[in-house]
């Protein structure tokens, strides 16, 4: 009798001779499969058509941004020779390797470095000392000036600029004389405009970066290294260059980073002050190029601007990983003692106040009385009139009554106040989900590439931004139609810039939030919108309302973005500023940007109230 085989004895054992072992599934099968199971949740469905919306709304813009610098753009048929949207090199030829690439792209770029370098060691060499004197001494006033030092970075940069011009124009342009000429000495050309005051005003507006990071990074030093120096006969300079800065070296070198990376995209200061006696920067010789309707040149300028920010960033990230090698040895015995300064005190503490008098007191002393003074730089007491803020009939070509009288200003404000408010809303809302979506979905590549596009704009500079979406919603493409010159193009832009930071703030509210209530939200019954709506909302609002005000500061203040995209019936604050600058209206553009200040200012301390947190203790704290 035969005996019954076994049904799993037909099946060859992976041991035996002449048996095939099953092959192990592919990266793509297995990538196939995670993906087929992730799809039975909503997190991941929601996430790819989020993915989907941020690599439209941001690698889209800048994709089409950098084919426009390599197709032949309207208009330039005949120049070229080759029809429209045909393969060229041309613009790269012009901006790079024709003569006229020294205008356009080599001068520029020159007088960027120089600004940018000049205005890091200027910043260096006042922040570094304000940095140590407030976490590290017994200098007067040292709580209230680590909150006061770091206001110019709460204003607009072209604050400090306008500023500027008001005391130290001369007659190289039109319009009213600046204060110092009216008193009878006229300023030289290059104090009055050029290198020197931007590098100058990059400098105060910035100095608040090493403030920040020098000055956190300080207070985590342990001052029981120094003393031990010390117990060997180490001088104070040798503690100093021999222990504190190898120390502080990442933190110094970071906050120049990014300083340089703020100079590359700045606008403002330089349209301001370099204007007038054409020095260009790249980002004004990209906004002239704009204006003339050079869209191929533009694009390759841009793209230049792009490639130097992300190589900049790239190489901040590399010195923020090297910092993490440096490591204290202390724990519990860590001690931060503060230096006491004895004779020296009053000295550090006048440095201290002398250095806010002139960055933030005198500027905003100095708008403040251009916009009541008749004539000026005359300090009589009948030359003061509030006609520039509430008068009427005003021998003025910009505008005829008062600023605050002014439809034109209310147009504006209503404009800032709902473009970026709807936008910083949004914002602040899919920031929130994207930090949902890549904490919760079991797909991580699809929460990686939400990671990384919605962070891209941050490595773009605002100008640059600026420009991709100019090349991609100027004309109609499929069925969007053309958005430039509609507030749209201004939200979405806006929208897409800022989610750097809204994202960042999703993403870490996310990750202190438990899977619990909404397990538990979900055995009950709860769907996926009742749950956001009821438990993840509620309890984030924190983080949603940071993810909402950030924006809104940072867009209430901006303006490289919307010099590029904003019309004259689109105008917002900064713009409104800008066009009264181009008429020469300065008690007008003053009075705006002070309404702008006090605005971010405001905005600024409502943030850190809300979120309990303190700038002074460290950016991004």
């Amino acid at each position: 009798m035969r005996p019954l085989s076994s049904p799993t004895r037909d099946v060859p054992f992976a041991g035996e001779r002449g048996a095939i072992a099953p092959s192990p599934p592919t990266t793509f099968q297995r990538l196939r499969y995670r993906l087929k199971i992730s799809l039975r949740e909503p997190t991941t469905v929601i996430g790819i058509v989020t993915a989907l919306l941020f690599a439209y709304l941001i690698v889209v813009p800048i994709v089409s941004m950098l084919t426009d610098a390599v197709h032949v753009q309207f208009g330039d048929e005949r120049r070229i020779g080759r029809p429209f949207g045909e393969l060229t090199l041309y613009y790269l030829n012009r901006a790079f390797l024709a003569p006229i690439s020294t205008a356009l792209f080599w001068t520029p770029l020159l007088n960027t470095l120089s600004v940018a370098f000049g205005a890091i060691l200027l910043s260096f060499l006042v922040g570094a000392p304000l940095a140590w004197l407030v976490s590290r001494t017994d200098m007067f006033g040292r709580k209230w000036f680590a909150t006061a030092l770091i206001v110019p970075y709460m204003l607009p940069a072209w604050t400090f600029a306008l500023a500027w011009t008001t005391l130290f124009k001369n007659r190289t342009v039109g319009g009213q004389p600046g204060w110092i000429e009216a008193l009878g000495f006229t300023p030289p050309d290059w104090l009055a405009y050029g290198r020197v005051p931007i590098t100058v005003v990059l400098a105060l507006h910035y100095t608040p970066f090493i403030i920040l990071l020098f000055g956190t990074a300080l207070r985590r030093f342990d001052s029981q290294l120094e003393d031990s120096a010390r117990i060997l006969g180490a001088r104070q300079y040798q503690v100093a260059w021999r222990i504190i800065l190898p120390l502080m070296r990442p933190a110094l070198l970071s906050a120049m980073v990014l300083i340089f990376a703020k100079c590359l995209g700045e606008f403002g200061v330089p349209y301001v002050l370099g204007l007038p006696v054409k020095f260009e920067v790249l980002s004004t010789s990209l906004f002239r190029s704009i204006s003339s309707r050079q869209s191929g040149v533009a694009a390759v300028l841009a793209g230049a601007i792009m490639l130097i920010g992300i190589i900049t960033l790239l190489i901040d990230a590399r010195l923020v990983k090297e910092a993490r090698r440096f490591v204290t040895v202390g724990s519990k015995g860590t001690m931060n003692r503060l230096t006491r300064l004895g004779r020296m005190r009053i000295l550090a503490t006048l440095f201290a106040a002398t250095v806010f008098m002139l960055s933030v007191g005198l500027p905003l002393l100095t708008l403040f009385l251009s916009t009541v003074m008749e004539v000026p730089g005359r300090f009589a007491l009948d030359n003061f009139t509030l006609n520039y803020w509430i008068g009427r009939d005003l021998d003025s070509v910009a505008l005829r009554t008062g600023i605050l009288l002014s439809p034109d200003l209310w147009s504006a404000a209503w404009n800032t106040l709902w473009i970026v408010g709807l936008a910083s809303i949004t914002s602040g809302l899919l920031g929130l989900l994207v930090g949902y979506v890549t904490v919760r979905t079991p797909f991580r590549p699809l929460a990686t590439f939400l990671r990384q596009v919605t962070f891209l704009p941050y490595l773009v500079p605002g100008i640059a931004f600026a420009t991709a979406y100019l090349s991609l919603f100027a004309v109609q493409r499929g069925p969007v139609p053309a958005l430039y010159g509609t507030s749209a193009i201004l939200m979405l832009a806006l929208m897409a810039d800022q989610m750097p930071y809204a994202s960042r703030a999703g993403v870490s509210a996310m990750m202190q939030l438990g899977k619990d209530p909404e397990e538990a939200a979900q055995v009950a019954g709860a769907g996926w919108f009742r749950r956001m709506l009821s438990i993840v909302i509620p309890i984030q609002k924190g983080s949603l309302v940071t993810g909402i005000l950030l924006p809104f500061i940072s867009g209430i203040k901006g303006l490289s973005l919307f010099v590029v995209l904003a019309v004259p019936s689109t105008d917002v604050l900064t713009t409104f500023s800008m066009r009264l600058v181009d008429y020469h209206y300065t008690q007008a553009a003053n009075a705006v940007v002070l309404i702008v200040a006090g605005i971010a200012y405001a905005g600024t301390l409502a943030a850190q109230k809300l979120t309990r947190t303190n700038i002074a203790e460290g950016l991004g704290g």
